[in-house]
């Protein structure tokens, strides 16, 4: 089928990219004339496991095609998929401009019949405005549709090409024939295509989002409540976790989550809340501990020197999350400012987050090359994002880089009974500290 993908971010491109590759002709729009031209070169502008593999692929096949037209993107496709940004406003909320001046745009140049099918993170009822605006400007048949997505930076290839569920929120049976269609390929495979109304699948998304972003911050809570306690939050995890009725995902405390999706979703579902005069109590909540345990660690680093200043902290870690170089909301933020505001020096490291820090902080820290460059000369150790790289590191090595064996890790990726044996002081979330010194 020939299919149009309005916007190149991680959603728009792997979308493309992903329905390329089970057959169909694909051209993607994006109005940043350096990025297409770019991508036309066959270059992938995002980090994303998997992405660039199929990517060269459907493009030597001329499966996937990139312009910055948006009418010979509109000509192109039957099926229409807006993949566009809708940031968060200065109250919250999500900003739908980009969403609507295509709409307009679509209403005032398609031919023939159309599927719009919104593939953005948008709040109950754009599905509706969007129809009013094409509307406004033409009388051609078209419909829209709500299509969330579900994909996991770092897994988005993955998550697209192996689905839990497709939503497909429409009355129109045409549109739905339609996307069954495209969507075979995964059903095949044992997805599950759930159909329902526009208003139902838009509101899907961010209840689903905002339920994990809960799920985390209750975890963080109680790990929290360990700590005073002398509880360690692995065993209640795995003990929680048991339980099938709660389930072993998203059980892990940390730091606070980030990215382009929870922190954002939360807070439009919260002021979506506000303007249908509903109070969300529980994200209240959520917004709230989220905000503080990003910097969960610094008390207990500030505990072990006194003071900070002058303190060398080598950071391991600058993404949200692994598997990424997306830095949006990321808990390194936080810490970063929260360390320099104590007068600390900083050195950091990520695989591929640092461009992107550096664009954002510049020399406020200094970048190491490596892991173990970071350490040297550090006082401590701090570990921000759990790559699988410092998972199994060479712990006779750090303690000969670092001034002193200390580690604060904000991910608990380590074993106590390990960091006790190999000598080090070693302060986790919500498990007993160690002190091997």
């Amino acid at each position: 089928m020939k299919i149009t993908i309005i916007g190149t971010g991680y959603v728009g491109l792997v979308t493309g990219t992903c329905l390329a590759e089970t057959g169909n002709d694909v051209v993607c729009v994006d109005i940043n004339e350096e990025k297409v031209n770019k991508m036309k070169q066959g270059v992938v502008p995002i980090y994303e496991p998997q992405l660039d593999v199929l990517f060269h692929k459907n493009i030597k096949s001329q499966r996937l095609n990139f312009t910055t037209s948006l009418e010979e993107g509109l000509d192109h496709g039957t099926i229409v998929f807006l993949a566009l940004p809708t940031p968060e406003g200065q109250d919250g909320s999500a900003d739908l401009s980009y969403v609507l001046d295509v709409a307009e745009k679509v209403g005032s140049h398609i031919k023939e019949y159309k599927v719009i099918v919104g593939k953005s993170t948008v709040p109950v009822g754009t599905a509706e405005r969007v129809r009013q605006t094409i509307s406004a400007k033409t009388s051609t048949e078209f419909d829209v549709v709500s299509n969330p997505e579900f994909l996991r930076e770092g897994f988005a290839v993955a998550d697209f090409l192996k689905p839990e569920r497709i939503i497909i929120g429409t009355k129109s049976q045409r549109a739905v024939e339609l996307l069954r269609k495209i969507y075979k390929p995964y059903t095949k495979m044992g997805s599950k295509l759930i159909i329902m109304d526009e208003k139902s699948a838009e509101l899907t998304k961010y209840a689903s989002n905002s339920f994990l972003a809960t799920k985390i911050t209750f975890m963080n809570e109680v790990a929290n409540f360990c700590e005073k306690v002398g509880a360690d939050i692995d065993m209640v995890r795995v003990g929680m976790g048991a339980d099938s009725r709660i389930g072993n995902r998203f059980l892990f405390p940390g730091i606070g989550y980030g990215g382009s999706c929870f922190p954002k979703d939360v807070k439009a579902l919260h002021k979506s809340g506000q303007q249908e005069g509903y109070d969300f109590q529980v994200l209240d909540a959520v917004m709230e501990v989220n905000k503080n345990q990003k910097t969960a660690l610094l008390p207990k680093i500030e505990k072990y020197f006194n003071t900070l200043h002058g303190v060398r902290v080598a950071l391991w870690g600058l993404a949200f999350k692994p598997e990424t170089d997306d830095i949006r909301e990321a808990s390194s933020l936080n810490m970063i400012d929260a360390l320099l505001e104590k007068g600390a020096e900083i050195v950091a490291y990520d695989p591929e987050a640092m461009e992107n820090i550096h664009k954002k902080l510049g020399d406020k820290i200094h970048y190491s090359n490596t892991m173990y460059e970071a350490l040297e000369k550090a006082d401590a150790l701090v570990i921000v994002t759990e790559w699988s790289i410092f998972k199994l590191p060479d712990f006779n090595k750090i303690k000969e880089l670092l001034k002193q064996p200390v580690i604060f890790d904000g991910r608990n990726i380590y074993d106590l009974e390990e960091m006790k044996n190999e000598g080090f002081y070693y302060s986790s979330i919500g498990r007993p500290l160690v002190n091997g010194l």
